[in-house]
C-alpha cells in the first residue's frame, strides 16, 4: 500500500520551487559535488536521479527513511526517481567500520528484495510524467563474466584510491582487515552508477554521508569512461544532541517493518524524542511546511510540557511509514491503557505492542479473583494489600474499577478471549493472560 497520498498535498508548496535550498534548510545537505552546479542542475529540467538500498535485512530502518523521503522530496519537486534494490550488492555487502559481513544465501537475498521494493514503493508514486521506476543491479551484474568486469570496469580504479576511502581504510586499520570481496563493493556500486546513466540519463546519486566514498566512485567512473561530470548528495548521519545513537530503541534497530517493529513502538520512538532534538527531526522526517514547524518550534521553547512538537512528530512519521489508520489506533491504544479509552476496541497486535513492556503474568481459567489477580499480577505485594487497594477505589480491570473484594472476573470480560489489564490507581499497570 502506497503512503505517497499522504504527502501528495504538498507539490503546491514553494519551497520545491528551489527543492535544493530546501534540503539545506532542512539539514539534509552534508557533503555534494559542486553545489552551484548542483542547484542549477535541480532548478533546471527534470532530471533523473537514484538511491540504492542494499538488502542486508528483510527491512528498511530509519536511516534508510532519511533517503527516502530525500528521493520523494526531488520527485515533489518535478524530478524522476529510480529506486534501485540491490540484488547484487546484497550478496556482498558495503565495507562495516568493524568487521566482515556475514554473507546471507542467494535465496535469502532474493526474498529481502521483494520485500525492500515493496517499502520503498510506498514513499514514491509510480504515475504521471516524472513517475518513478525500480531497478535491481542483478540485472546488468549477472550476466557480466570475470574477465569483462576486470577489463571494462575494473581497469578504471586505482588501488591506491579505494584504499584511501573511509571505509576501507578503517577497516585496514583494524584487527579484522578487508577481504577482497568488500573491498570491491565500492567499483560495484560505481558500475551501478554507470549503468543507469547509460540506461536512464540519471545525473545524481543520493545516500548517507558515510557512503560518500561509494557515491563518488560512480562519480568518477562515469568521468573516466564517459567524459560526463554526474554529481553526487551525501546527508548527514543523524545524530542525538545528547551523545546518543539515534534509530534505536531500547538497542534495537527501528525498523519500517510493522512486524519487526510495530506501529505503536514506533510511535513511541517518535513521541519520546528530546526537545533539543524535535525541531531537527520535524524537518527531516516530514513534510510540514517551514510556517509549520517554525510554529511547533515556538511550542517547543515556550510550552514544552505540552510536547506539542513531539506529537506533532510522531503523529506524521507513523502515518507515512504506517498510514493513518494504523497511527490513529496506535492513538486510540496510548489513551485507552490510562482509562481515556475503550480497551476492547483494540485489535489484538496493537493491544499486544502498547502492553509489552508492563508487567505480565499467566494466570488459570479458576484464578480469576480480583484478589488473585492483583497478586498475581505484582501490582499488590499480599492479599490484605489487594483488599486495600479494592478498599480505596485504586482497583480497575481493563479500565472498569472494581469495588468488591470478592469479584471474580467473567469470561466474557478477557479482551480478545484471554487478556486483562490491571491497574492499581492512576499510573500502575500490569497485564494478566489467563490460560484455558
Amino acid at each position: 500500500m502506497s503512503h505517497v497520498n499522504n504527502i501528495e498535498s504538498q507539490h503546491n508548496d514553494p519551497a520545491f520551487a528551489n527543492i535544493w535550498q530546501e534540503l539545506k534548510w532542512r539539514g539534509l545537505v552534508h557533503v555534494s559535488t559542486d553545489e552551484t552546479e548542483l542547484e542549477k542542475l535541480l532548478a533546471g529540467d527534470p532530471i533523473t536521479y537514484y538511491c540504492g538500498f542494499d538488502p542486508t535485512a528483510p527491512s528498511l530502518h530509519l536511516g534508510n527513511l532519511v533517503q527516502l523521503l530525500v528521493m520523494r522530496r526531488l520527485q515533489l519537486a518535478g524530478h524522476k526517481p529510480l529506486g534501485l534494490v540491490g540484488g547484487s550488492t546484497g550478496l556482498i555487502g558495503d565495507p562495516r567500520p568493524t568487521a566482515e559481513r556475514t554473507l546471507n544465501t542467494k535465496d535469502t537475498v532474493a526474498e529481502w528484495v521483494g520485500r525492500l521494493q515493496g517499502q520503498v514503493r510506498r514513499f514514491l508514486s509510480f504515475d504521471g510524467d516524472n513517475a518513478a521506476l525500480m531497478v535491481n543491479n542483478l540485472d546488468w551484474t549477472a550476466p557480466l563474466s570475470a574477465i569483462d568486469f576486470l577489463r571494462e570496469i575494473g581497469k578504471h580504479y586505482r588501488v591506491g584510491t579505494m584504499l584511501r576511502k573511509d571505509a576501507v581504510a578503517s577497516r585496514l586499520n583494524s584487527d579484522e582487515g578487508i577481504s577482497y570481496t568488500e573491498f570491491s563493493y565500492q567499483i560495484l556500486q560505481g558500475m551501478d552508477y554507470l549503468e543507469l546513466f547509460r540506461e536512464y540519463g540519471c545525473a545524481l546519486q543520493t545516500g548517507g554521508s558515510d557512503q560518500w566514498g561509494n557515491l563518488t566512485s560512480g562519480t568518477e567512473l562515469i568521468r573516466k569512461v564517459e567524459g560526463k561530470s554526474v554529481h553526487a548528495l551525501g546527508t548527514p548521519l543523524i545524530t542525538n544532541s545528547d551523545g546518543t545513537k539515534f534509530g534505536k530503541s531500547e538497542g534495537n534497530a527501528v525498523w519500517l517493518d510493522a512486524e519487526m517493529c510495530s506501529p505503536y513502538t514506533f510511535y513511541q520512538f517518535w513521541l519520546n524524542t528530546a526537545d533539543a532534538d524535535v525541531v531537527d527531526r520535524l524537518k527531516v522526517f516530514t513534510f510540514l511546511t517551514r510556517a509549520e514547524i517554525e510554529e511547533l518550534q515556538q511550542s517547543v521553547a515556550e510550552r514544552p510540557f505540552a510536547r506539542e512538537g513531539q506529537k506533532k512528530l510522531a503523529y506524521e512519521v507513523t502515518s507515512l511509514v504506517h498510514g493513518v489508520e494504523a497511527t490513529e489506533k496506535v492513538i486510540a491504544a496510548s489513551a485507552a491503557l490510562f482509562g481515556n479509552g475503550d480497551l476492547s476496541v483494540l485489535d489484538e497486535p496493537t493491544l499486544a505492542a502498547a502492553t509489552a513492556e508492563l508487567p505480565s503474568a499467566t494466570v488459570g481459567a479458576d484464578g480469576l479473583g480480583i484478589i488473585d489477580l492483583l497478586v498475581a499480577s505484582g501490582l499488590s505485594d499480599s492479599k490484605s494489600a489487594a483488599r486495600r487497594t479494592v478498599g480505596e477505589g485504586g482497583a480497575y480491570v481493563n479500565n472498569a474499577k472494581v469495588s468488591d473484594p470478592d469479584a471474580v472476573v467473567a469470561q466474557e470480560q478477557l479482551l480478545h478471549g484471554r487478556y486483562l489489564l490491571l491497574r492499581r490507581g492512576k499510573k500502575n499497570l500490569a497485564t494478566v493472560e489467563v490460560s484455558a
